[in-house]
């Protein structure tokens, strides 16, 4: 059997499905040399201008560049950067349209040339074979070298390839009509572009490498065969002129025979394939450090006075070119970035040139089709029969209208390598490709969800996985502490029983803490104010003078329901005590005391009030009495009550009985005398044994006894009063001695008072004394004064009666 080389050697290629034979219209540019243009006045260079995305900036609003400098930085294997074409300043980093055919924006630098024209320091390399091989390769990625043949994926990915290579193909048969581009490079670069081909060699190390050219460029043939005479490794492969012959798969299949399978890779045959120009841009890397800010593009086009191929600087507005090749406008001038077949329509004028652009196109009016209305599919099959990938255009057109994506990836629409032919043979008018190439970017946008979707799901899982480990690992920790201190607690040692008594108050502590918990809940719910539970608990949390207050308050409600339940059981039963319970009562004044303070708040017999309640009405809450107070207040309440029982007594007595005798009058003093010696007797016994000093037990009992001496000439002076012969000027003055045994009651206290200030540098203990005797000095006047106001008010009555 014939092998490749020997079938290449004698002209015999192999022919690919399909194709068409377009009118070339080369000829408009094949004949003028690539001209060089001035400067722009500014260039708009997007971030991204091949398969994958944009680099990192590496500059800012504002700064200097110089040519040649990188403007960004890969950051992943599939990102390439960008450079500043010429020096200037950079004016401005934003969105702007780019050259797509969709017409969408994307992150553009845009610089304003300073017309210079300096480059930045380079570092010129005679000998590439000096270079390893790694170093070669950082060199391409770092120029920024993508496929320029239409592609744009990354040489340095491609060329990084470790396989046994059989073909190393280099395609420069430009087969779509009105480009010129790689026919002119060839022309005058064909030197350059054989050093492109040895450093891939040198790269990829390849059996063979095909060099695959069409019949109608004969000046570049013959260029390519003078600078590879010397080259016995390359083979000048010239196929015949059939579009599209320089499809990647359609050139395989011309040269080698070998089809590529759908979803396959041309690596996995051991075949890569490079454009003519990407060997021109990899010379001029790895030789003269000048990064890829150039590529030769081809304006042609009927509607241009001067169509020719010029050097255009990555960046240069399409409208800048136009103008430097003679366009002028009209009414429906089309203009078309790219050839007529695989090309695309631009939105606008300001649309940069990139690294994937060879040809703008501008045509007249007459070249252009008339705007037809798509028919119906006539199903004529002329479109499956010109389609090199061998598919099915019209049942692919079919499921795009009708979004069926799974039916699209059956039918194989990836491998439609949109090169138009479908559409250029249909008698319908319909635009296929357009059909395709939204299908397609559909698809690719589902992809990416679904993959984004996949990793989120993978992340869940993965964090669920981890979460559930960390609790495994949590329990087991946490079983292996309390088998820890299971067994450190059975330990019949003091390590073991200290354990077993920090469990224990633990515990203790919990249950505390939940019983604290359930009487705060219960002590809001039986609120009956109306307000708001929650917002209760919060004022009870926030103010502690708040919660003392209601606790106050509920203790004056009990004291007022004992009152109570006292007065009615004192109204059932007979109100006499007997000399003995009298005495008893007295005498267990100071427990009684004692028990009153520590327990319950003391309630005064005369305006059923606590003590604590009156004091809190007369001062501010932080004055409130002390439990000693309130023990004197309890003592001094106990002998009211023990003076309004004997009252009563000396009431029930017979009617007839003079009350003015004077025997009773003398005895009414002592009696008193009786109660409030009865009274300080409790008080004083409540005391410590210390309060006995010689002093101050002095001054109390000469306090006391002076009080009494006094209450009982007041007495006598009112029994006299009474057994005069005129009754109602002593009613007339009961109330002038009313006050002045009110005021007598105070000269009193006033005296206590004294007393207990002139001592007031002794001792506490004696301090507390004094304040104690005064307390009951005070009583006793009030005591007096009342007794007095009742045996006036019952002699004004007898006398009325006797009047009567």
């Amino acid at each position: 059997m014939e092998s490749v080389i020997e079938r290449i050697e004698r002209g015999h290629f192999w022919k690919f499905h399909g194709g068409i034979h377009p009118p070339e219209q080369k000829f408009l540019t094949n004949d003028k040399p690539i001209r060089h243009l001035p400067l722009p006045k500014q260039l708009i260079i997007p971030v991204r201008q091949h398969i994958g995305n944009g680099g990192e900036l590496l500059i800012a609003v504002g700064d200097k560049v110089l040519k040649g400098q990188p403007l960004t930085q890969n950051s992943a294997p599939m990102t390439l950067p960008v450079h500043a074409p010429t020096s200037g300043t950079i004016t401005d980093i934003k969105d702007s349209v780019v050259a797509h055919p969709s017409g969408l924006s994307e992150l553009c630098v845009f610089i304003t040339p300073d017309g210079e024209d300096r480059w930045r320091e380079r570092q010129v390399c005679d000998d590439f074979h000096e270079l390893s091989r790694q170093e070669i390769v950082k060199k391409i990625a770092q120029a920024g070298i993508a496929g320029m043949g239409g592609a744009g994926f990354p040489t340095h990915i491609k060329v990084n390839n470790k396989p046994e290579i059989n073909y190393l193909i280099i395609n420069a048969a430009e087969c779509e009509p009105y480009i010129t581009a790689d026919d002119l490079l060839i022309r005058e670069h064909s030197e350059a572009i054989v050093d492109g081909i040895k450093i891939l060699d040198h790269l990829l190390l390849p059996a063979f490498i095909l060099i695959g050219i069409e019949d109608n460029k004969p000046e570049a043939i013959e260029a390519l065969r003078q600078a590879t005479k010397n080259y016995d490794k390359v083979k000048l492969c010239v196929i015949p002129t059939k579009y599209p012959a320089g499809g990647e798969k359609q050139l395989i299949k011309v040269l080698t025979g070998q089809e590529v399978p759908s979803g396959i890779l041309p690596i996995s045959l051991g075949i890569v394939m490079q454009n003519i120009a990407t060997c021109f841009a990899i010379a001029e890397a790895v030789l003269n450090d000048t990064p890829l800010i150039r590529r030769v593009v081809t304006v042609s086009g009927r509607a241009l006075s001067k169509p020719r191929n010029v050097w255009a600087l990555l960046g240069t507005p399409v409208e800048y070119l136009l103008e430097q090749c003679g366009y002028q406008a009209g009414k429906r001038r089309h203009l078309i970035m790219g050839g007529p077949m695989m090309g695309f329509s631009l939105p606008s004028t300001q649309v940069p040139i990139v690294k994937i652009t060879n040809c703008l196109l501008a045509p007249e009016e007459s070249e252009i089709p008339a705007d037809n209305k798509e028919v119906e599919c006539i199903r004529c099959g002329q479109c499956a029969e010109v389609c090199p990938s061998q598919l099915l255009p019209q049942e692919l057109q079919w499921s795009a209208k009708a979004k069926d994506y799974p039916q699209l990836q059956k039918l194989n629409l990836f491998d439609c390598i949109d090169c138009g032919a479908c559409a250029y043979v249909c008698p319908s008018q319909i635009p296929l490709v357009q059909y395709y190439r939204v299908a397609k970017a559909e698809i690719r946008q589902l992809q990416v969800q679904e993959l984004k979707a996949e990793k989120a799901k993978d992340r869940f899982e993965a964090r669920k996985a981890r979460l559930e480990r960390e609790k495994k690992a949590r329990e087991e920790k946490h079983k292996k502490a309390a088998e820890a201190r299971r067994a450190a607690m059975n330990k019949p040692t003091e390590e073991g029983q200290s354990a077993k008594s920090a469990v224990a108050a633990a515990l203790a502590r919990v249950k505390a803490k939940k019983a604290q918990t359930a009487s705060k809940a219960d002590e809001v719910s039986t609120n009956t104010n109306g307000e708001d539970v929650s917002s209760q608990g919060q004022e009870q949390t926030q103010d502690p003078k708040a919660e003392q207050k209601s606790q106050v308050a509920a203790a004056i409600a009990r004291a007022k329901a004992k009152k109570q339940a006292a007065r009615a059981k004192a109204e059932q039963e007979p109100e006499t005590l007997k000399d003995d319970e009298q005495e008893q009562v007295l005498t267990q004044a100071p427990e009684k005391v004692e028990e009153l303070g520590q327990t319950d708040v003391p309630v005064d017999t005369d305006n059923g009030q606590s003590p604590e309640a009156q004091s809190s009405e007369e001062q501010s809450p932080e004055d409130k009495p002390s439990d000693k107070k309130q023990k004197i207040a309890a003592a001094i309440a106990r002998a009211k009550a023990k003076k309004l029982n004997a009252q009563k007594n000396a009431e029930s007595a017979p009617e007839n009985q003079d009350e003015n005798a004077p025997g009773n009058l003398d005895q009414q003093p002592t009696e008193e005398a009786k109660l409030e010696d009865d009274a300080v007797a409790p008080v004083q016994a409540t005391e410590p044994a210390e309060t006995s000093a010689p002093g101050k037990q002095d001054k109390i009992q000469a306090a006391v006894a002076k009080a009494k001496e006094k209450a009982r000439a007041k007495a006598k002076a009112k029994a006299e009063a009474k057994n005069a012969p005129e009754a109602e000027p002593e009613v007339a003055n009961q109330d002038s001695e009313a006050q002045e045994t009110a005021g007598s009651a105070a000269t009193e206290s006033t005296e206590l008072e004294d007393v207990t200030a002139a001592d007031s540098e002794q001792s506490p203990q004696e301090q507390k004394a004094q304040r104690i005797a005064a307390a009951v000095a005070k009583a006793k006047a009030k005591a007096k004064a009342k007794a007095k106001a009742k045996a006036g008010a019952r002699a004004q009555e007898q006398q009325h009666l006797e009047s009567e």
